[in-house]
């Protein structure tokens, strides 16, 4: 059996869990106790660090004499939080660090996003996310990097699916002017910038050179939302050999406040896309 990886059920499962143990007045060693296991087990279940099994919260939610519908929605979140996702077709090429992420993102209901030197995942095309990927500190074989692409492309269904997720984007002008594989590659990644900025759920907007400082100069990071309401925001930040989730509100606010900061610094989304053409008109 793999290594656990959270997705957002399976911390909401737990969470779930954790306050109904709280509300019966037991404590971890009682729970042990009851259920033949260590507390240290309950422990990390409660933290999301180890897979529970369905017949597992079956035996936990009868230890907190939970019945009714009640019972019924968290067996039937505890089935759906075993489910592999679509992700797990691709092990090997994404990283144990990523796939916590992809999972979040993948029930997301909207991602806003600051990026300082990249075209964001969602919004790349095949050429420019071969470019960046091929000049890798360590670089993957051809076959790696074709599977990190199919990857990168079915997290992109989201976009444009029935149901897609809302997208409100910021880049510094730094990432459309970085010519990332040639004057063609990146010709053709403006455009397809302006096309996805042109979709109902896409917002994209760029902070200028011009206007001078402003709050996340030191790095790109993500706030990703989630439908529900007990599923409390998520800020990503990503670094070259792992990542950093910040999930404490206080902490997930003041990046919110940047986030708004850095909108009211960019341009709008109108003058954005006039911006991406006419830097794909120089690039012809």
């Amino acid at each position: 059996m793999g290594k656990h990886i959270p997705t957002v059920r399976t911390r909401r499962l737990t969470g779930e869990l954790r306050r109904l143990r709280e509300k019966s007045g037991m404590t971890w060693e009682s729970v042990a106790e009851e259920m033949g296991w260590s507390a240290s087990k309950v422990y990390r279940i409660e933290a999301d660090k180890v897979r529970v099994l369905v017949r597992d919260v079956k035996r936990l939610l009868s230890l907190f004499s939970v019945e009714g519908e009640e019972r019924e929605a968290l067996l039937e979140l505890a089935k759906k939080a075993s489910e592999k996702g679509w992700w797990h077709q691709y092990d090997g090429a994404i990283p144990e660090w990523f796939q916590f992420y992809v999972g979040l993102e993948n029930e997301a209901s909207a991602v806003h996003e600051y990026q300082l030197s990249l075209v964001p995942g969602l919004l790349q095309t095949e050429a420019y996310m071969r470019a960046i990927l091929s000049t890798a500190p360590v670089t993957d074989s051809d076959d790696g990097i074709d599977r990190q692409v199919a990857v990168r492309l079915a997290r992109q269904a989201r976009v444009t699916a029935q149901e897609p997720v809302t997208l409100w984007i910021v880049l510094d002008e730094g990432v459309i002017r970085r010519l990332v594989g040639g004057r063609a590659v990146m010709r053709e990644q403006i455009e397809h910038l302006i096309a996805m900025g042109e979709l109902r759920n896409v917002t994209l907007q760029i902070c200028p050179f011009n206007k001078g400082e402003h709050a996340s100069m030191l790095g790109s990071f993500k706030i990703l939302q989630f439908p529900q309401d007990e599923d409390p925001d998520v800020v990503y930040l990503e670094e070259q050999t792992g990542s950093l989730y910040v999930e404490k509100l206080e902490e997930v606010r003041r990046y919110s406040l940047m986030f708004d900061h850095l909108r009211e610094k960019a341009i709008s989304g109108p003058e954005s896309l006039s911006m991406l053409k006419q830097a794909a008109k120089e690039l012809q």
